[in-house]
């Protein structure tokens, strides 16, 4: 598993920040009722193992409206922001999801609609022309609902980390050879 193969739970401070404050308790992974957290394993190396993480790839956030995963922390390792009392609380940005239209089924002509009725993020995946799915990533959280629900394989929506939308490899794509300057 290489570091772009998970993710970290919702409202996961900065990485090293995180890495400071969790204890690897597993209390946070023990309140996901939905089982999409888990402890990194050792083989990624001792500051990371056994900390909590989520496969976006293989299981999508439910985005559960109690945040049970953020309230078992105790350390403030996942800590949600504080939003104006007149303001509905921010949803965390856990990824980039985007529509390939390479292999999503609609933009080849056949129906499909797996997706359709999976985001719990309202105007996040619309309908272009009431046939085709598009993700607006300027509201799309990056549970990985819609992607948990493709019947297609290789999946048609593609992940990527939300620190570093340009840069992170996609989920399950080789990375390339660093570039070595002369």
């Amino acid at each position: 598993m290489a570091m772009a193969d998970w993710i970290r739970p919702p409202y996961a401070e900065q990485e090293d920040i995180f890495l400071s404050r969790c204890t690897k308790c597993d209390d946070c992974i023990a309140a996901c009722p939905h089982n999409v957290l888990f402890p990194l394993p050792a083989r990624l190396g001792d500051r990371v193992a056994g900390t909590p993480a989520m496969d976006l790839g293989c299981r999508g956030c439910h985005l559960c409206a109690d945040w049970p995963c953020v309230a078992a922390c105790e350390t403030g390792a996942l800590q949600r922001t504080e939003s104006p009392e007149d303001a509905a609380p921010a949803r965390p940005k856990l990824a980039r999801l985007t529509i390939n239209q390479g292999t999503c089924l609609p933009y080849a002509g056949p129906e499909c609609g797996a997706c359709a009725s999976v985001c719990p993020v309202p105007g996040a995946l619309i309908w272009e022309g009431g046939l085709r799915p598009v993700i607006d990533e300027t509201i799309c959280t990056g549970c990985a609902l819609c992607r948990e629900a493709c019947i297609i394989d290789p999946k048609a929506v593609d992940i990527r980390s939300p620190d570093h939308y340009t840069t992170t490899q996609k989920m399950n794509e080789q990375p390339s050879d660093p570039v070595v300057e002369d």
